[in-house]
């Protein structure tokens, strides 16, 4: 393959968990203005800050031409391809009409109700889309996710999208320990209506776990919980404690025949894919 500039191959750190497909990573925009307070992507210099890219349409189109027929590719991984900024730019619903052309498959992964505006462009496309949701309590989110939309808007994006017939994922990611956790059952059952659900526990890091506590101090026992377990340079929670929370995602996924896949934890799961690429057409 010749050498690409945004389009890049899928690499999570070359994690030893990691299960995804083999996959292409293009994001829209550099860093992320939802200022999640858990989010492992905070050690890249003023991240917090969104940034354009120069030229992006010119050269999102001339790799387009240069990665295999048919290619995966995930929209986005390390940013969200549906910021705020995206109401004004545009950047991303013009990046979908060039993939209508281009015969590759698409998976958007974000965080926004917007990517329920783009819904007449999806659906022409080889497409399925990932929302994540952490908890659907208000006042849990507006401090976990100062700058993200209500969830309760992006549950009614993913029905718009779902009635629309577009393969639709629950990204249940993260689940926090002592916080989210006892809305497992409550939060697939409001999805019940996706295809997949691909979840993960809270994963911490230095600044991540500062972070925490600072905005709920009832987590100081975090400072134990996470100093155990340590993979790359992620803090993990016991396995024990990972399975026992996973298991209720899976109990209540089985309960409602949802196909289900755990993302970087090294627990076994059944589905065909862990981020739900199995629900886009060959």
């Amino acid at each position: 393959m010749s050498r690409t500039e945004i389009i890049k191959p899928f690499d999570p750190w070359k994690s030893p968990l990691c299960t995804c497909p083999s996959k292409y990573s293009l994001n829209p925009y550099t860093d992320c203005s939802h200022h999640c307070i858990y989010c492992y992507s905070t050690y890249i210099p003023n991240f917090y800050k969104l940034r354009l890219k120069k030229n992006l349409l010119r050269r999102v189109e001339k790799d387009l031409s240069k990665i295999p027929e048919k290619s995966l590719i995930s929209m986005s991984n390390s940013s969200d391809p549906y910021p705020p900024l995206e109401k004004k730019m545009g950047l991303t619903r013009r990046i979908l009409e060039l993939l209508k052309y281009s015969g590759h498959k698409l998976l958007i992964v974000t965080k926004s109700n917007l990517l329920a505006r783009d819904v007449d462009v999806i659906s022409e496309l080889n497409a399925a889309v990932s929302i994540s949701i952490t908890t659907l309590d208000r006042e849990k989110a507006s401090k976990l996710e100062p700058n993200a939309p209500d969830p309760a808007k992006r549950v009614e994006a993913l029905k718009k999208l779902h009635s629309e017939g577009i393969p639709c994922i629950l990204r249940f990611d993260p689940i926090i320990p002592g916080l989210t956790e006892d809305e497992i059952g409550r939060i697939v059952e409001e999805c019940s209506f996706v295809s997949h659900v691909v979840s993960s526990t809270l994963k911490l890091r230095f600044d991540s776990l500062k972070r925490m506590i600072e905005n709920f101090p009832e987590l100081e026992y975090y400072r134990q919980l996470y100093g155990k377990e340590r993979i790359q340079n992620s803090f993990y929670l016991p396995k024990n404690y990972r399975i026992e929370l996973l298991e209720r995602v899976k109990d209540a996924c089985e309960s409602y025949g949802i196909s289900y896949a755990f993302c970087r934890e090294g627990i076994p799961f059944k589905a065909k894919s862990c981020d739900g690429s199995h629900l886009i057409a060959d």
